[in-house]
């Protein structure tokens, strides 16, 4: 696991950008910001690591204050704790037993239509989640991008703990397979599809949020997930669909697919290596979507 990833979780895209298209001024000199690296990795896992509930591995949305958990942190901490092994912040086992006990809980937590008392339903999770029950926070929607960046953390675990031999990491791999095949995509594009729905709530009508996930922004890794299901993949068409609705301009002298904030550029970015990587409408600019992304931080740090 590299310095770069670890530095996206905290945003820090600049770290992760550097290239050989000729757009943009030159990286920054690092020279000297080693220590600083080293310092910001460790603390950030030390968020991860330290303020996480060991009995159910949910993560706090914030800190110092009282928090509920957020689903989308548990899946950056999820990312994290295979790379503090790598940096020797942990050890294997310990970090492995972490992860089990949060896919434990992800796996057998209760799924259902009820408006208190779960935490989800067909495969997806409530946006926040109570810190020590683990049941839906207020009545926060079931929501899909937070349910696919805690996937995309337990993805990643089922690739890293890959020790055969060991009984801990055979079951990491094994519930992340189950949690992840278990999510409907089919049943969240069914309000308007082949669109992905914002999320749901079980007490409203309609109960589907009447927005969808369209335009450039952070759900890349929901489609992307979506998509490559082996049990309840959305359709073929949704990528067309999602592409449809782009916009492309010149923002401080970076051309790139229009999206203001700088997290909807990074955060699939942090799990997947985009370099070389073109569909159709990328293709047709010339350039893919790391460098989109990178044109993107060179216009914000203008």
């Amino acid at each position: 696991m590299s310095r770069a990833t670890l530095a996206a979780l905290l945003g820090f895209a600049a770290a992760a950008c550097a290239s050989n298209h000729s757009v943009g001024p030159p990286p920054p000199d690092t020279t000297g910001q080693g220590a600083f690296l080293d310092t910001l990795e460790q603390r950030t896992f030390g968020y991860f690591w330290d303020k996480t509930n060991t009995a159910n591995g949910l993560t706090p949305d914030r800190w110092p204050t009282n928090s509920f958990s957020s689903i989308a942190a548990v899946g950056f901490a999820l990312t994290a704790y295979p790379i503090g092994v790598e940096r020797g912040y942990v050890t294997r086992t310990d970090a492995a037993a972490r992860v089990l006990t949060t896919l434990r809980f992800f796996w057998t937590a209760r799924q259902d239509s009820n408006t208190t008392g779960s935490t989800g339903y067909h495969g997806f999770f409530y946006h926040f989640l109570d810190m020590s029950t683990g049941a839906r926070y207020s009545n926060v929607e079931l929501s899909t991008i937070d349910t696919a960046l805690l996937l995309a953390g337990v993805l990643t675990c089922q690739s890293y703990f890959d020790n055969t031999g060991d009984p801990s990491e055979t079951e990491i791999r094994a519930l992340a397979e189950s949690i992840y095949t278990r999510t409907d995509w089919q049943w969240a594009a069914s309000s308007h599809p082949p669109a992905i729905a914002l999320g749901w709530h079980p007490e409203t009508q309609p109960q589907f949020i009447q927005y969808d996930w369209k335009g450039y922004n952070e759900a890349m890794i929901i489609y992307i997930l979506a998509l490559g299901s082996p049990t309840h993949p959305a359709d073929t068409a949704a990528w067309t669909a999602w592409t449809s609705t782009y916009t492309w301009g010149t923002f401080e002298g970076q051309s790139h697919l229009g999206f203001a904030p700088l997290f909807g550029h990074q955060y699939s970015h942090v799990w997947i290596d985009f370099r070389g990587i073109q569909d159709p409408y990328m293709r047709a600019k010339g350039i893919d979507y790391f460098e989109n992304s990178r044109r993107a931080t060179y216009a914000q740090r203008a």
